[in-house]
């Protein structure tokens, strides 16, 4: 059972709505109410219940190469183990509309990812990959997600969103081998 959904972004107005905020735009779709700012974890906390279940989110506010940070503080004082962690992040290898979710993996050089399971001694934990397209050259990768998709693309990132969030009881609490399968077929 997932106990913990992390979206991966930066804060700031500037980045708000770009692609390398795929995750924290998720945690939005999937809650609308009030965030609460806890130093403690180093990011924005909320509780959203999903079924029969509570659960935690956490937006980190360390900006993303320091991820790792808010997803350590947090699963060590709620004593959350690897795998009821689900990790939400820009995926540069799928076409935007696509969305896939698995376990473990290395982060392909997702700097998020990376500091997560730096923290974390360890890459098993969930992820939900957010297909944002990748560029047309390499060298422009960080402009690339830290700009804003067009809204066509834009729309198509929703429709995922959408998608995840139909299976997202699934996920968290039924049976998270079926929602991998169910979701990464669709």
């Amino acid at each position: 059972m997932i106990k913990l959904i992390v979206g991966l972004g930066n804060p700031g107005q500037e980045y708000e709505k770009t692609r390398h905020n795929a995750g924290f735009l998720f945690l939005d779709y999937l809650f609308s109410g009030a965030w609460l700012n806890e130093p403690r974890f180093n990011g924005q906390t909320a509780i959203l219940k999903i079924g029969n279940n509570s659960i935690r989110l956490l937006k980190p506010m360390t900006f993303m190469n320091r991820s790792g940070q808010a997803v350590g503080n947090m699963t060590r004082y709620y004593k959350i183990n690897l795998d009821e962690i689900l990790v939400v992040h820009d995926e540069l290898d799928f076409s935007p509309g696509i969305i896939k979710l698995k376990k473990g993996g290395g982060h392909a050089g997702h700097n998020g990812l990376k500091d997560i399971i730096s923290h974390l001694n360890s890459n098993d934990f969930y992820r939900l990959r957010v297909g944002v397209g990748r560029p047309n050259s390499s060298e422009q990768v960080a402009k690339y997600v830290l700009s804003e998709p067009e809204k066509a693309e834009s729309m198509e990132i929703f429709s995922a969103y959408a998608k995840a969030g139909f299976y997202i009881e699934q996920i968290v609490d039924e049976d998270i081998v079926k929602a991998i399968s169910n979701l990464n077929l669709r």
